[in-house]
């Protein structure tokens, strides 16, 4: 009997089974497969709502959001499955405290980004297809918002380049806006 041939044995007799290794493989390839399925679906829900809408700022974000959190459930739930990183999980829970002050001090700018898109999306100062001016490093420039995503919004200047802003700049800075189409009736 060939590798294949015992390949074949370990998943008869593995299966599903968490506590084995090719059974916890198989585990996390259908967690994984499951959580790009939905990831599928709601890119698809994204595109069939976002036809209806005239700002799509909200949709764009809320859609990358719903992709962490279900790739986040999946790996949490497939930890929770499998015996030894349910384990593990547990010995770390001892040292999570120090771990998280480390890893909020590293992502910091991160998290800053991740909550001020949060404000962004809430507050709705821009949206997508607004023009707006604001100082860079190449002084003051005048772009079209393209995207406004978990961390960062997309610009697109009078020249086509591509203007990468991290949220909490965006937040902070003072933004000219020129009225919208619709204000200047009013």
């Amino acid at each position: 009997m060939g590798f294949i041939g015992t390949i074949t044995n370990a998943i008869q007799r593995d299966g599903l089974d968490p506590s084995t290794l090719t059974g916890a493989l198989a585990i996390g390839a259908l967690f994984l497969l499951a959580a790009g399925l939905i990831g599928l679906l709601v890119k698809q829900l994204e595109r069939r709502v976002e036809r209806r809408l005239s700002d799509v700022t909200g949709l764009r974000f809320a859609t990358s959001f719903i992709h962490v959190v279900v790739y986040l459930v999946a790996f949490v739930l497939y930890a929770h499955i499998v015996p030894e990183l349910k384990s593990l999980g547990t010995a770390l829970l001892a040292g999570v405290s120090v771990v998280s002050i480390v890893l909020g001090l590293a992502a910091q700018t991160t998290l800053g980004n991740l909550v001020a898109g949060f404000s962004l999306v809430l507050y709705r100062p821009i949206k997508v297809g607004d023009r707006v001016q604001m100082t860079t490093p190449k002084g003051v420039i005048a772009a079209d918002v393209e995207d406004v995503s978990l961390g960062y919004t997309m610009l697109r200047d009078d020249e086509g380049q591509k203007i990468i802003v991290p949220n909490s700049v965006m937040v902070s800075n003072v933004l000219i806006l020129p009225p919208r189409r619709q204000d200047v009736g009013t």
